[in-house]
């Protein structure tokens, strides 16, 4: 037996809607979204989705002054997804590179956030969900990241970390373009995550039917 289905079967639900997804009541993570819940356990992430995965983008080192001198932390930038229209960000810091990547792993998993996918390129036109329905935008920092729809074939034109992302969210054929200092990977990765965010948050009927 994996180590990821003995922690599942050891979970004891602490919140109403944990109890509500180990009973099966709720057995998707659209319910969960659509009746307004929020996800305070990221067991029950797990439990909806057993096919999730994770990726680690980068581990930085971090140091803060203080009155007993200068402390050294790792600070740890990790992926999730599914592949098929669900994924987010999430970072964590601690002394040991391990302990922050699970933090991390942790942080991303409650706040795991829908992508709305479609095929808005004219030159394919198709009603599959390969490509990102419009053109959007996201930013951090100075960095700032458009997302272009493509057609079918086309494939993921992106750096390392924007095509991670956007695969790991269900996105396989998108034209991408970044402005600022795109060499600051966590800019860069949370500025690309804003825009796979705002696939969601502005997209609107005319938007659709266009």
């Amino acid at each position: 037996m994996s180590r990821f289905k003995e922690s599942i079967e050891d979970w004891v639900p602490r919140t109403l809607l944990g109890r509500m997804v180990i009973e099966g009541k709720i057995t998707s993570i659209d319910e969960v979204f659509n009746q307004g819940y929020k996800i305070y356990e990221s067991e029950i992430v797990d439990y909806l989705f057993p096919e999730l995965r994770q990726e680690v983008l980068t581990v930085n080192l971090v140091q803060k002054q203080t009155d007993a001198g200068e402390k050294t932390r790792f600070k740890s930038l990790v992926v999730v997804g599914n592949y098929d229209g669900y994924f987010r960000l999430g970072s964590g810091k601690h002394k040991q590179t391990r302990v922050g990547i699970q933090k991390a792993t942790k942080e991303a998993k409650l706040n795991i956030f829908p992508v709305r996918r479609g095929c808005g390129s004219w030159a394919c036109d198709c009603e599959d969900l390969h490509s990102v329905p419009v053109k959007v935008n996201g930013k951090c920092g100075s960095v700032r990241v458009e997302l272009i729809p493509g057609p079918r074939g086309l494939g993921i034109v992106a750096g390392k970390t924007a095509k991670t992302i956007l695969s790991f969210a269900g996105i396989k054929d998108c034209w991408t373009r970044s402005y600022g200092s795109t060499k600051t990977v966590p800019s860069f990765a949370f500025a690309t995550a804003d825009a796979l965010m705002n696939t969601y948050r502005i997209v609107s009927p005319k938007d659709w039917a266009r």
